[in-house]
């Protein structure tokens, strides 16, 4: 009993290390764009909910960046990353993001030109470039 509780414990730990290592490889592409000189703003994870006829339905788990223009302030604008965060999750509670049918994918298209007008309230006009979902995970899967 004990040993397959071990087990079990084990068996979990090498299956996230090997997710984590498997990310690896996205993670040094988002640095090598970085050292480009694209200036930026890295939101921290943010759940946003879907509704489907008023009715929560899911939720998605999110990893954003605002792409800003090379004139943007880019220390005052990271600095302003919890407003951006604040501004996602009440837009989203207002505004369903989900697709029509899929409540547990992201309509990017319909996402990113609302999230456009409402960041670029914070962050000014003509500062951010464009926004980039680098991941998207619902709380309840399809299957």
């Amino acid at each position: 009993m004990i040993q397959a509780l071990h087990r079990r414990r084990l068996i979990t730990a090498a299956l996230a290390a090997a997710a984590s290592l498997a990310s690896l490889p996205a993670r040094a592409s988002e640095g090598e764009a970085k050292k480009a000189g694209d200036p930026s703003v890295q939101l921290g994870a943010v759940a946003i909910p879907v509704t489907v006829n008023g009715r929560l339905a899911n939720y998605l788990f999110l990893s954003i960046r605002i792409n800003l223009n090379m004139a943007a302030n880019e220390a005052k604008l990271r600095q302003q990353e919890p407003y951006f965060r604040d501004a996602l999750v009440r837009t989203a509670s207002k505004i369903s993001f989900g697709q029509p049918g899929k409540d547990y994918l992201l309509d990017e298209p319909r996402f990113k030109q609302v999230m456009m007008g409402e960041w670029a309230k914070i962050a000014g006009p003509n500062a951010i470039k464009s926004i980039d979902v680098l991941t998207q995970s619902p709380k309840r899967h399809p299957y």
